[in-house]
């Protein structure tokens, strides 16, 4: 029987890939990070994904590092930013913002742990900051001081982030807070007098009331704490 011949087909026919870019790239390792969690968004991981080599991945990102750090700014556009403009008390505002900036990192509970390590440096990330400078400058706090206060608050949030997300992904979590609960009722009045008696207290208070007790501690602190004077930092020179 006779056989069609085989027509070798060339590379300018075949379909073009698409050019690899920065934003291709994170919008990868985002689908990744939902799909298979963030422990495999790796190089390779992203490389296979993408059809191309990894090496071709550091052409635009140093490290897996920086990498996250970028996955971590694209969420970050989840933020809600609409309180700043909005009527009100600056600090309901404020606590709307960080309130929604908590919610992102807590849909993501692997990159929340990764937030604490991670420096991101995005247009996202400086869209939040942004805000909360604007917000502290409506409580009449002063530039030197709300330049250090936005570094407080977002390790606030952000720790306040990883230590939930934490808490909902490990299924011994019930447990250990009754293990947590039972030594703080039971303490020694001997040994632990200050625990025996606080001991309701301890554990009293919902999450959320306890998050925002904690951010007007904060900004109860900031207003009432002057900053020491210190040089400015200037830009390092690339040139």
């Amino acid at each position: 029987m006779d056989r069609e011949p085989r027509v070798a087909q060339s590379r300018r026919e075949r379909p073009a890939k698409p050019a690899l870019t920065r934003a291709g790239i994170v919008t990868a390792a985002v689908a990744v990070m939902d799909a298979e969690g963030l422990e495999k968004v790796t190089m390779r991981r992203l490389a296979t994904e993408l059809d191309t080599g990894a090496a071709s991945l550091y052409v635009y990102f140093r490290n897996a590092a920086e990498l996250r750090a970028a996955v971590l700014d694209e969420l970050l556009a989840d933020v809600d930013l609409a309180p700043v403009t909005a009527a009100g008390d600056w600090r309901d505002r404020m606590q709307a913002v960080l309130d929604s900036y908590l919610a992102v990192l807590l849909r993501y509970p692997p990159l929340a742990r990764s937030a604490l390590l991670t420096r991101p440096s995005g247009p996202r990330y400086l869209d939040l900051v942004e805000a909360l400078l604007t917000l502290l400058r409506d409580g009449d706090v002063d530039d030197a001081r709300a330049a250090w206060a936005v570094d407080l608050l977002l390790q606030f949030a952000t720790a306040t982030g990883a230590e939930q997300a934490t808490r909902r992904e490990n299924p011994e979590d019930n447990s250990e807070w009754n293990a947590l609960v039972t030594a703080i009722t039971n303490a020694d009045r001997a040994q632990h007098p200050l625990v025996n008696a606080l001991a309701r207290e301890l554990l009293s208070g919902p999450g959320q009331v306890r998050v925002s007790w904690g951010l007007s501690v904060l900004v109860n602190g900031i207003l009432a704490t002057p900053r020491p004077p210190v040089e400015p930092v200037r830009p390092t020179d690339n040139g």
